[in-house]
Parts: C-alpha cells; structure tokens; sequence
C-alpha cells in the first residue's frame, strides 16, 4: 500500500480580514495542508486567530520562519511588505505564497526573482479565480481549440468603496499599497482574462480620481490588443454602487460570460454557441456542476499536490510577473498619453520602480505617514 505524503505544514503571517479566508481553506484541506503557527504584530490578534484555527501564535516573522518542519509560508500583509517578507522566507528554506498583488513594483518582483534563482526556493501568487471549476473547463475547451480563435472581451470589475475605507493609514498611497483598484481589486479579474487569452501586445489607458480621498486611482479604464489578434477592454472602478464583476469572451464559435461580485460558482456562466455550433453547449454542461465558489480553497489543493509530490507549483512568478506589467503598462499609458507595449517598461523607467511613474496628474489627498 503507497503511504500518502504528508500533509503540508503551514504558517500564516498577518491575521487581518484575508488571512480568515487562508485559514478556513486550510481547515477544509485536512490530510494536505496543516495550519501550525501564525504571526501577527498584535499579540492579542494574533493569539485570538491562533486560538480559532488550532495554530500557535508569535508576534515575529523571523520567529514564524524557523519552526521547524514548514512547508509553506502565507503572507497576508499590507502589499508594501510583501517582497520583504517573501525574501525572507525564501532565504529561510521556506516557499512563500503571497496575496495579491505580489509587489508595489516591477523592480520589486524582479528582486523576489533573483533570490528565488539565488536560493531555489519559489515564491507564488494567490490568484484564485484562475482556479475555479469552471475556468478550468474554459481553458480546456480554449487549449482544444473547440472555440476557434479568441476575437475580443470585456473584463469588468466595478466595485464600491465609501471614503472611510480609505481611512486605513496604508489604503490610498502609491508607496504602500502601489495603486487603486488597478493594483489592489480588478487585478484578480484581469488575470483571470489573461490567464486564459494569453499573452498581451499592447496597452492603452486612462485612469482618474474621481471622488475618493486618495492619492491612487480610484477608476481606471484600458483598451488591450493581445499577441493572439484578440481586443478587450478592462474597467476598474471603486466608485460602482451596483457592485459587479463581469467578464465576457467572444470566440468564433462561442460566447462564454460571468457575471459575480467576489467569487463565482459555475451557476455565474453563461455559455452561447455561434450559429451552426450548437454541439458545443452540451461540451460546456458536461463540465464541472460544483457550486462551491472560486475561493482559495482549489488553488490551495493544486498548490498542496504541488508541494507533495514534486509537481511544479502554482502561480509561478513568470505568471504574476504578465499581470503585475499588465498594471504597470496601465498606468504608464495612462499617465503618459501614449500606448505601451508587452516588454517596453525595463529598468531604468520610472513605471518599472514605481506604479505612478511619478507622474501622477492630481495633487495628493492622504495626509503625510
């Protein structure tokens, strides 16, 4: 009888609001991943959380990265100390698994990149709407080629946040949190739409702060040409009372639509054959029926088989490094005037160091750290 690997042991830094979500699809992980210890600069925080999973609690990262036995690190902190705390974990022996988005900048992730060639140690992204039953099956049908060739989509996060969201000292400021919803709310929704269109060729966009009190962004809009011929548009907002996420592709034979706020289900689709290709709707319903939500949940499963048994683990930062460049050629566009392409933002561009380029066209709003 093959005994199964053991289960992945895990630790969690940072217990704010995402970390519950980390932690509750842990808990449904039982036998492949195992939550031990989790850190958190507010000690009663960080005991009360330890308290609901069945962890143990520090109030050091440094502390965290030397149990004993770790197997994967999960970073649920403000973005400013994502690379940071990836790099030490990495450096520890420990592979990180960061929330999004994976750096403020591109020269940040390209330095998460060195140590991980340095030490062999991977760093990952939570990208988990590319996980969801249903997208899964979509990129199937698109990798066969039963959908004929992508031809243009629409990619919509419009969502609401009041003024005293952005209270909280690090929402709102390109040097810690590295953009508005841009960076920090359409990024999951964005990289759902190239996770399955491929690579991007070229960018042109605005963004505006509209009403919040902000130094970011609080709307961006983008017009995307992919390498594959495909068009989209990509809309972010902040300021969307009716709150929705939507993403349409059209394909020669098909269209496929969701339309969801935080996470779908595959009930969220919808699936429209072209004229002449009704055979392809009964391909889509023998998918996937599973109601459960496009949580972290299935990320964390294919992430855990990964760790176990010495596949490739998802997401690579080859992979978070398309879509963060997606934002950062948003931004330049936008602030610039000009179309960006695939690759054109290096070192030595002010985009690659920073998301506003320092060339942010508004005054702004946050009081001084």
């Amino acid at each position: 009888m093959t005994a199964h690997p053991p289960a992945v042991r895990v630790g969690i830094i940072g217990t704010g609001g995402i970390a519950h979500a980390h932690a509750a699809a842990i808990a449904d992980l039982t036998g492949e991943m195992e939550l031990v210890v989790v850190a958190d600069i507010d000690a009663d925080r960080a005991a009360a959380f330890a308290a609901q999973y069945g962890a143990t609690a520090v109030t050091d990262a440094e502390e965290l990265l030397a149990v004993e036995g770790l197997g994967l690190v999960h970073i649920c902190t403000p973005p400013g100390t994502h690379a940071p705390l990836a790099i030490a974990a990495m450096r520890a022996g420990v592979p990180a698994l960061v929330e999004k988005p994976t750096a403020l900048s591109l020269a940040e992730l390209d330095e998460i990149a060195r140590v991980e060639a340095e030490t062999g140690v991977p760093t990952l992204t939570v990208f988990q709407h590319r996980f969801g039953p249903a997208a899964v099956h979509l990129r199937r049908m698109i990798d066969d080629g039963d959908l004929g060739r992508a031809l243009v989509a629409t990619c919509e996060t419009l969502w609401y946040r009041d003024d005293e969201y952005f209270a909280v000292p690090w929402r709102g400021r390109w040097e810690v949190e590295g953009g508005g919803p841009t960076m920090g709310h359409g990024i999951h929704q964005f990289d759902l739409l190239l996770s399955l269109l491929g690579p991007w060729a070229e960018v042109t966009a605005i963004a505006a702060r509209q009403t919040r009190p902000t130094d970011t962004e609080d709307v961006s809009a983008a017009l995307v040409r992919f390498e594959s011929g495909a068009v989209a548009t990509v809309v972010n907002s902040l300021v969307s009372p009716h709150e929705t996420s939507r993403l349409r592709l059209d394909f020669e034979h098909a269209s496929v639509e969701l339309r969801h706020v935080y996470g779908y289900t595959t009930d969220d689709w919808t699936f429209t054959p072209a004229p002449g290709h009704e055979e392809l709707a009964e391909r889509w319903a023998a998918g996937p029926s599973a109601a459960r939500a496009s949580a972290h949940r299935d990320q964390f499963a294919a992430l855990a088989a990964a760790l176990r048994e010495g596949g490739t683990p998802p997401v690579a930062l080859s992979d978070a490094r398309r879509t963060l460049e997606f934002a950062a050629a948003t931004y330049a566009s936008a602030f610039r005037g000009e179309a960006v392409a695939a690759g054109r933002i290096v070192d030595g561009d002010p985009f690659h160091t920073s998301m506003s380029g320092g060339l942010v066209p508004w005054p702004p709003r946050k009081e001084k750290a």
